[in-house]
């Protein structure tokens, strides 16, 4: 095997990862950028806190249902076409919601925004175990994380700086169309594995017997499906995945920038440099969360259950202090949500593979990642009827009252996920 060879595909697959990580940034920009322009969405569709809700849950529950096909589809099509048809769709949905004339057309936009998005982590997963080795895939999981962080970020002080020049019209479809030539991009440039570009694979690269991962066995959707739901430990981390994440999607992503506006009194532009610390918290937070896990604690239930606990805790003092925390302990508690409701997902989903047989891996993450997306779905729209239900202020904000209500909310749903930690299977390889 000529050397040169060997290092133009270890080259290549940088690029091809990289391209992927752009990729990546959008699904979780589309994800989370609800909660800046909320409220120009609302005043401009004249829209109540429960269609609110209902707009940006529009995007979870698709999600949450491609999931199971993205990895059927990523057998059959390959993960390249997938990625590339159904990121273009995202886009198309994008420019759709920035020309929306009502709530109708935004909400059937926004579905068709999470069918796109939903196609690109399960097929980039797929990638990435063509293109590195057993002892690189990991590391690159963690780097895919982080560039979520860095689609978060855009979704909070550049979106608002972006919204505050061109409008929430206009900047959904320039977004839309960036979306667009980021499929493009992937069709040319990407590759599902070096064969296809004529090269040998790592397997041949490494001379046979390394750890360059196999090709994926095909195992039938529904038997491998029928093994996880009737494993006993797999429905604590379900509904672990449902409240703590669901919690990260439904205040995160949509009503944590009304919070900062209406208790507070912030600009666009004061609540969106406060929500960057939930890009900042993923970033930083996922490599830390492994780190705990593997070196320190040695432990993944032990992790899953102090971060939840320290959900429960901001969860509770919202509740009881939501209008006299300082400007520097938001920007802190931000944080730690984001560390304590998203990066910990990083050891969700390890606990996860590692609950199952290798052969069944993908159907374990894919099954389990429905539950995060209904969280989501579902509690978006119900804290919007909280709001609802409680008087608005005379500048037509909603109320103190209002805000505290859903801090109990979640306070309960938070304590639901720490109770499901509880009854977790430790997973740690040492403990097996």
């Amino acid at each position: 095997m000529e050397e040169s060879l060997k290092s133009k595909v270890l080259r290549y697959r940088w690029a091809i990862f990289w391209v992927m990580a752009v990729a990546y940034v959008f699904v979780y920009f589309h994800r989370l950028c609800p909660a800046v322009v909320a409220l120009d969405l609302q005043k401009d569709l004249a829209a109540t806190g429960g269609f609110m809700g209902l707009l940006a849950s529009a995007y979870f529950y698709p999600y949450a249902i491609m999931q199971l096909p993205a990895g059927l589809l990523s057998d059959s099509i390959g993960p390249r076409k997938t990625v590339t048809v159904f990121l273009s769709l995202a886009g198309i949905g994008s420019i759709v919601f920035g020309m929306t004339p009502g709530m109708g057309i935004a909400v059937a936009s926004r579905v068709l925004v999470g069918i796109g998005v939903s196609m690109v982590f399960i097929p980039t997963m797929k990638i990435l175990s063509q293109w590195f080795r057993v002892r690189e895939f990991a590391f690159m999981t963690a780097i895919l994380n982080t560039m979520g962080g860095v689609g978060a970020l855009t979704a909070a002080t550049p979106l608002a700086l972006m919204t505050g020049y061109f409008g929430w019209r206009l900047s959904f479809e320039l977004i839309g169309a960036a979306t667009i030539v980021i499929a493009a991009i992937v069709w040319l440039l990407v590759r599902n594995r070096p064969e296809d570009r004529g090269w040998p694979s790592l397997a041949e690269i490494d001379n046979i017997g390394t750890e360059a991962l196999p090709p994926p066995q095909v195992i039938p959707l529904w038997e491998g499906a029928k093994k996880v739901v009737t494993e006993p430990y797999f429905w604590p981390i379900a509904v672990w995945f449902f409240c703590l994440v669901g919690i990260f999607f439904s205040f995160g992503g949509l009503w944590a920038g009304p919070y900062l506006m209406h208790v507070y009194g912030m600009s666009r532009a004061e609540a969106g440099h406060i929500l960057n610390m939930i890009a900042v918290g993923l970033i930083v937070g996922s490599p830390l969360m492994s780190a705990l896990s593997d070196r320190f604690f040695r432990s993944r239930k032990k992790v899953l259950m102090l971060f939840s606990g320290v959900l429960v805790i901001l969860m509770a003092m919202l509740n009881l202090f939501p209008d006299h925390l300082s400007v520097p302990a938001l920007y802190i508690g931000m944080f730690l949500f984001s560390v304590s409701s998203s990066a910990i997902v990083v050891i969700g989903f390890t606990t996860t593979k590692e609950l199952f047989p290798v052969e069944i891996a993908g159907t374990s993450v894919g099954t389990v990642n429905l539950f995060p997306f209904l969280g989501g779905a579902i509690l978006q729209p119900v804290l919007g009827w909280v709001l609802e239900w409680h008087p608005k202020t005379a500048t037509g904000a909603y109320s103190l009252e209002g805000y505290q209500a859903v801090f109990l909310v979640l306070l309960v749903v938070s304590l639901a996920a720490l109770i499901s930690s509880l009854f977790m299977k430790e997973t740690f390889p040492l403990q097996k």
